[in-house]
Formats: C-alpha cells, structure tokens, sequence
C-alpha cells in the first residue's frame, strides 16, 4: 500500500498543478472569499449561516473558523463535486489516459492519485476560506487576537474530512460506468441533501458534519440551524467556548477519511484504466480501404424552408440516442397530465428530460464539432433553432398538464406553464453555451426544482405552486424575460466565438 501511494503522489501533483494553471481555478478561489463573506455576515446583519437558538458566537477566531468550517463543510461538499469530477474524464479526453493504460502505474495507484488531486483543489479552496476567515474577524471587530490554531482546528476535523469524501465519490462517479454521465450528476443533488439532513443530527455517524460539536449558550433552546437564513433580529451574542475535541471525535473523522480512500480505489475491481478491445489486425494494417468509385452521395436535397429544416435538425440531434424506455416514461408522465390535478405530474414531466435539456449548448464542444459549425454562415440562427427545440421537448412532455388546464379554463396556470417551456430550455441553452459543460445545468437546474417543489415561490418557474387557485412567485412575463437573457446570453457568447475565429 506505501508503494502505491508512492507512486501516486506525482502524478496527483501533475494533476494538480494542470489544474491550478486554468482560468476557472482563479474563480473557484473567489468564489471561496465569497463564501467567506456569506459566513461571517456584519454584527447587525439580518442573515446568518449558523443560529443556535437565537444567538450567535462572539466573532473570535475559534468561532470564526467553526462557522466557515461548517459553511464550507455544506456546501463546498455539492459545488466541490462538480467543480473535481472531471478529472478522469479530462484524461480520456486528452489521450493522456492511453499513456496511463500502458504504464507500470497500477490501477489503484492511478484512482488514488486522482483521489489526493481532488483533495488538494478542495483544499486550497478551504485554505483561502480559513484565510479570509481571519480577515473577517479582523474586519467586524469584535475580537483583534487572531488564534492560528483555533482558527484552523475546525478546518480539520471538521471540513477537511467531508471534502476527502466529496472528492472519493467524484472519482467513483468517474469510473463507472452508470453514474459517469448525468445521472450521477442529478444523483449527487439529492445524496447531498440526504447527508445534509442527516449529518446534522445529533446521532449522524463519524460526527457527521460536526455540527453537535457546536456548544449552546446556556438558556438557549436546543433548534440549531445551519444554512443561509434570514433573521427578524440580529442574533443575541455570547462567547463561545471553542471547539469540543475528543478522542473518540479525532478517530471518527480518520477513520471517516480512511473509509473515504478505500471508496476511491474500490472501482480498481472494475475499472479498465482506458483500456480499448485490440484488433490486432487493424492495428497492424489500418482501416480497410475503400475504392473511391464506390463512395456515393447519402444525402439528397429536402423541400422546405431552410428555417424549418434547421429545426428539424437541431431536433433530432438533441434527442438522438433516447432510449426507448425513457419515450415511455415521458409518455406515462403527458397521460398522467391529462388524469391527475396540476402539481406534482408536472413537476416531474419537467424534471424528466434534464439529461437532454442538458445538451444544449454544449454538444459542438462535446463533439469537437465547433470549429465546423463555427464556419456556419450564420451561427445566431442556428441557436435560436437549438433553443425552439428545447421548447419543443418541454410542451411535448408538459402536454397532458397544459391541455388539462386548458379544458379547465385555467388561464394563469397555462400562461405559468408556457413560460416555463420557455425558461427551462433558456437556462440550459445559456449554461451551456457559456460553460460547455452539460453538468453545470444538471446541477443548477436540480437544485432549482428541489428548492421549488419545497414551497420556495420565488422559484416557482412552472406554476406548480398555488395560493387561491393562482400561481404565486414571479410572474410568466418574468420567467419569459429570464428565457429571453438566457438566449441572448448565448448568442452574444456565439458571436464573440465567431469574431475571434
């Protein structure tokens, strides 16, 4: 096992290195001084991340850093995942995994090494934060003695671990076969949210996030809540006594690490490293050749407008490679519409196609087809059809909810329902166009729909929520004017591609 991890250590510091060298990796590292900023609000602020029983700690450096700890012990443990799941697939990418494959490195060495990799981009991130959390405690004022120590031990035990774990599942993602696509995307949404209840309690395993570590001012009720939360009153103050720290503590977060890295290199009982079924004599010899006089044209010329061809088009490349089970599914869901009350069929009508709402926008990357559609004469039109057939995919599986409405005189509701076939596609289009990566809308649009079948109004994008038989929230023309800045996004994104071509 030493010599294992001997050998992943440098090629997990070449990962890192190649990691820390792009642009986005700058971004990552302020976005963690934001996060900063959201854990340590002002002395008067009306928000807060961590409220215990109406108080909050005294902003000493022991406090400080449990807060930004425990912040970043939430929500870096979602973002983070997405931000390092990439890393095997960047290698199959960039071909550097077939250099892998026929090295003497080792399976489990590889999968280790892409393991610490992850590890040290979530925790240079983590490192910023316990930075600006010192800056901060300095800024509100309330203590001018900077503790390192006090600062940095929640970190530790508290963060550090839960990222350790993040980043395992990332690599398990990666290297099976199941959970490497959008699945385990949409997937890790909800087992985050599982693990964000569960680790919480009082009785969550391995300490679970850390949060019964947390010390209640006395006569404070025991309702401790940790989330970004709006308060009527500033939070009463009190000091807080520091971390409580124990042996049996110290040992389940090791051991929660250790059970981490035996999760990262369990897919070495499966995963090929990269592997390709050889034939030999293709290999030796190349491809079978083919007499140029046998070579036929295969496309023949179509009526119609060329708008319309374009959309059909766009359409089926969308949809191309949709299983047949998942036409039933979506199916089921528009003849469930039309039987059940507005609501729930909806919500799930809308959360069934994300896989391939996902696509938008990002498919020329994918595909390495962007330099060819990028000699398009006019690329602008070819978004707008990319985006209708968004649309299209969205009052196609949101039929039935839309015709009940309709024969049910439910104005507000259809207008609700048609902006949200609008919106839907707007966010996909824009977040993939300006990322190139289909997991960023597979996140953020999971997360939305959470938020909203929650009672969230102010995301009620589909018109699910009711308050006196009308929608609540936003309203359509709303939603419609974010569809509208998320095309416009992407064909201002498109253009200045096509200017520097």
């Amino acid at each position: 096992m030493i010599a294992q991890a001997a050998s992943a250590l440098p090629v997990a510091l070449a990962d890192f290195r190649e990691r820390v060298r792009r642009p986005a990796y700058l971004l990552m590292l302020i976005s963690a001084v934001g996060l900063g900023l959201l854990a340590v609000p002002a002395v008067d602020s009306h928000w807060s991340v961590l409220v215990m029983g109406g108080y909050r700690g005294r902003y000493t450096s022991g406090y400080v850093g449990m807060v930004t700890a425990l912040t970043s012990a939430l929500w870096l443990t979602l973002v983070g995942f997405y931000l390092v799941r990439d890393a095997v697939a960047r290698d199959e990418r960039t071909g550097v995994g077939q250099l892998i494959a026929a090295s003497p490195l080792r399976t489990p060495a590889y999968l280790l090494a892409k393991l610490l990799s992850n590890v040290g981009v979530l925790a240079s991130m983590t490192a910023v934060l316990a930075v600006t959390a010192g800056g901060l405690q300095l800024l509100r004022g309330e203590s001018r003695t900077v503790d390192p120590v006090a600062l940095a031990l929640p970190f530790v035990l508290i963060a550090f671990p839960m990222l350790v774990v993040t980043s395992a599942v990332a690599v398990l993602f990666e290297t099976t076969a199941l959970l490497r696509g959008g699945l385990g995307n949409v997937l890790w949404i909800f087992i985050w949210m599982v693990s964000a209840i569960v680790g919480q309690s009082s009785k969550a395993p391995l300490g679970g996030l850390g949060l019964r570590r947390v010390t209640l001012p006395a006569g404070a009720s025991q309702d401790v809540g940790l989330g970004l939360m709006y308060v009527e009153e500033p939070l009463k103050v009190f000091d807080w006594p520091g971390l409580s720290v124990d042996a049996p503590f110290v040992a389940a977060r090791l051991t929660l690490i250790a059970l981490a890295a035996a999760l990262a290199v369990l897919p070495s009982l499966w995963f090929t490293r990269f592997a390709r079924p050889a034939h030999p004599d293709r290999a030796a010899h190349g491809p079978r050749s083919t007499r140029l006089g046998a070579v036929r044209p295969t496309m023949t010329p179509r009526r119609g407008t060329r708008a319309l061809r374009l959309l059909a088009g766009e359409t089926r490349i969308l949809i191309a490679g949709t299983p047949l089970w998942w036409w039933l599914g979506a199916a089921a869901l528009t003849l469930a519409g039309l039987a059940v009350p507005r609501g729930a069929v909806l919500a799930i009508a809308w959360i069934w196609p994300i896989l391939i709402w996902s696509r938008l926008g990002t498919q020329p990357a994918i595909s390495g087809a962007a330099a060819i559609l990028g000699a398009y004469p006019r690329p602008g039109r070819r978004v707008l059809a990319e985006w209708t057939a968004g649309v299209l995919l969205a009052v196609a599986t949101g039929a039935g909810a839309a015709i009940r409405m309709g024969f049910g005189g439910d104005g507000p509701g259809l207008l609700a329902w048609a902006a949200g076939a609008l919106f839907i596609p707007g966010l996909a289009l824009a977040l993939g166009t300006l990322t190139g990566a289909p997991r960023v809308f597979q996140a953020v649009y999971t997360l939305l729909w959470y938020l909203m079948i929650n009672d969230t109004d102010p995301l009620n994008f589909m018109g699910v929520l009711r308050e006196g038989g009308r929608p609540t929230g936003p309203g359509p023309l709303a939603w419609a004017a974010v569809a509208l800045v998320g095309v416009l996004a992407a064909l201002g994104r498109t253009a200045v591609r096509q200017a520097r071509r």
